[in-house]
């Protein structure tokens, strides 16, 4: 319990890291997007207020998920931070859409930029966004790493920035400009698609990637006094805690002593598997299941 509390601690931290960062970038993106009339700037300074929004979202979900649990939230409130994944996810495809559509147009009439400045903002991009991205990078919750996306586009976009600026500093290439930006946002929704369908995935409460149920029950089945096992139910939170409960039938006769190193070596066997949370009911061989499906 420890170690969820530190890591839930340091996902806060690291998104109210994240938040500044994007927040006071955003401030200087759009002074220097006007400034250089360049559209990847401005069209990265609307998306990263949006971001900073989102994160803003985000930074207290994650503070209210860490909460005990309630009367009404009685696992608690972890699953908050799915919520704050859904909206950050939104958040992207939202923008990335409107970078699309402002990029279409310069395809076909590509417009002059201040190079100079575009260079000088795109080394400040990649520096400070990915020191927010080397901070997200180190959450296991599936909500740090969509996080993680959002800034990742960014170092993303202002590598290709550089690298445009660059070109056009040598050439008359301007469409570059333009070319970049649509390329890395489609990128960038692929990779929102892909995490938006795990958060769905644990929203429907599918049995979390990493957990093999049948090898666990074998497990459960070879420990000394149980016949069998069924109704076995496995779930995750938040995507970091995982949650089951388990039906295991025990032969006649024992004792509490018994059945109680049973649970106490059923639930190593789940804390083996970084399942947190485990709910044992013990029935006697001879004693009917009241569920339908035993």
């Amino acid at each position: 319990m420890m170690h969820n509390h530190h890591h839930e601690h340091a996902s806060t931290k690291n998104i109210r890291l994240a938040f500044f960062l994007n927040f006071g970038f955003a401030v200087l993106e759009i002074i220097g997007g006007i400034w250089t009339n360049s559209l990847a700037i401005i069209s990265d300074a609307l998306h990263d207020m949006g971001d900073s929004f989102s994160l803003g979202v985000s930074w207290y979900l994650e503070k209210l998920s860490v909460k005990k649990r309630s009367p009404q939230y009685s696992y608690g409130y972890k699953r908050f931070s799915l919520l704050g994944a859904i909206i950050n996810s939104f958040v992207i495809i939202i923008g990335s859409i409107i970078i699309i559509m402002e990029a279409i147009p310069r395809l076909l009439n590509p417009e002059s930029v201040y190079i100079p400045g575009m260079i000088g903002l795109s080394i400040a991009g990649i520096v400070i966004n990915g020191i927010a991205v080397l901070r997200m990078a180190r959450g296991k919750k599936i909500h740090e790493r969509i996080i993680m996306l959002h800034l990742l586009e960014d170092v993303l976009g202002w590598i290709a920035v550089l690298l445009a600026s660059m070109i056009m500093l040598f050439t008359e290439i301007k469409i570059l400009d333009p070319i970049l930006s649509i390329a890395i946002t489609v990128y960038i929704l692929v990779r929102v698609a892909i995490n938006l369908k795990k958060v769905f995935s644990l929203i429907l409460q599918s049995v979390p990637l990493n957990i093999d149920t049948s090898k666990i029950e074998e497990k459960i089945r070879g420990i000394p006094g149980v016949i069998s096992v069924h109704d076995v139910h496995f779930w995750s939170l938040d995507g970091d805690y995982h949650v089951s409960t388990i039906h295991i039938i025990v032969k006649e006769g024992l004792n509490g002593s018994e059945i109680s190193g049973i649970k106490l070596e059923c639930r190593r066997l789940m804390h083996v598997h970084n399942i947190e949370h485990t709910t044992i009911e013990i029935e006697d061989e001879n004693e009917e299941c009241s569920l339908s499906e035993c």
